[in-house]
């Protein structure tokens, strides 16, 4: 992503639109929009900008790193990091390691106590926003002799000695948004620096990831929809054996399918985020959106290839664009396996 646009998404309210920063006061909030409310979807949803790399980038920051520091800093940590997220800084979680993918919390990043600092060394893997990031969140094990419960979250800045950005990966789709790996050689952390408790770093590793699926399902509807829309009204001027190819009811047939799916995946995505704004448990369902969302993204923007034929298949035209860009809604923020096991781990424990 071009420096220009992401100074610009720094000054915009895409990056301060979901904590109380708005105002550059984490004390004194204004009335903050709900997930769920109207004048907030189009946003959430990214259906007035269907752009998956820009939502990717806003939503690890809005729901992911934003959140983090809001739920579980101390009020230094707030005071110090949410203003300057809010102004004109770019956070990013580090979480994945080249061992852990879907299996998150084999991690091999360590983070060793000497005196009042910690010293982290390892790696990390698909770091979203890390080319442009200011600080990171940083997942590593303080004790690994309790396993995946001494994971500790440790906040550390960009310039700190030791901690090195590689190269962005050459990815199929969402390639305006940086995806990086990171490498941490002795990296010295203040003990100051722990975000939440010790050990207690799976835990908002979970929590993030729940609330953040949601964002991927509605980053997903919002990439879909925008396919559907620039799609269809191509169909009703294309004219082939002297009609309109929309007047075919084979293509006809699709379309309602596709307009069907796209509905149920918004009111799937509506009603996780109206269950987290309730407080109520919201996690079978916000799999459930994730998950839904990301299979129809796939299949509606590989339609909407076909219904544009030969010319749907090349960079003039943005489809092509919107079938690359779909295909990370199955893979990144827990793949479409890992959702699936959710939801019948969850469904296993309700009856």
């Amino acid at each position: 992503m071009e420096r220009a646009v992401v100074r610009l998404l720094r000054g915009s309210a895409l990056l301060r639109r979901n904590f109380p920063t708005c105002l550059c006061s984490w004390k004194t909030p204004p009335r903050a929009l709900k997930s769920s409310q109207p004048e907030a979807l189009p946003s959430i949803t990214s259906e007035g900008l269907p752009c998956a790399p820009l939502q990717t980038f806003t939503d690890v920051q809005n729901t992911v790193v934003d959140k983090l520091i809001e739920n579980h800093g101390t009020e230094e940590q707030k005071a110090a990091y949410l203003t300057r997220l809010a102004t004109d800084k770019v956070g990013s979680f580090c979480l994945s390691e080249a061992g852990a993918g879907s299996d998150s919390f084999a991690l091999k990043t360590r983070a060793d106590k000497k005196g009042d600092y910690y010293v982290i060394n390892g790696s990390k893997m698909w770091i979203s926003n890390a080319e442009h990031a200011h600080l990171f969140l940083v997942m590593a094990n303080a004790d690994p002799s309790k396993g995946y419960k001494g994971i500790t979250c440790f906040v550390v800045d960009r310039d700190t000695e030791g901690l090195h950005i590689g190269r962005a990966e050459n990815k199929l789709g969402i390639r305006a948004s940086s995806t990086c790996p990171l490498t941490f050689e002795n990296v010295k952390v203040p003990e100051a620096n722990i975000l939440g408790q010790l050990g207690h770093g799976y835990k908002y590793a979970i929590g993030s990831l729940n609330e953040g699926r949601i964002g991927i399902a509605a980053q997903m509807l919002g990439l879909a929809q925008g396919c559907f829309d620039y799609t269809v009204p191509y169909t009703k001027e294309r004219i082939q054996f002297g009609k309109r190819l929309f007047d075919f009811q084979g293509l006809q047939h699709q379309v309602a399918h596709a307009a069907t799916q796209l509905e149920a995946a918004r009111l799937l995505t509506y009603n996780a985020a109206r269950l987290v704004d309730a407080r109520k448990p919201f996690v079978k369902e916000a799999a459930m959106a994730k998950y839904y969302a990301s299979e129809v993204a796939g299949l509606i923007t590989s339609k909407c290839v076909e219904w544009m034929g030969g010319v749907g298949y090349t960079k003039d035209y943005p489809v092509e664009k919107y079938f690359r860009d779909a295909k990370i809604g199955t893979i990144y923020e827990g793949a479409s396996n890992i959702q699936l096991n959710t939801i019948a781990k969850l469904i296993d424990a309700q009856y």
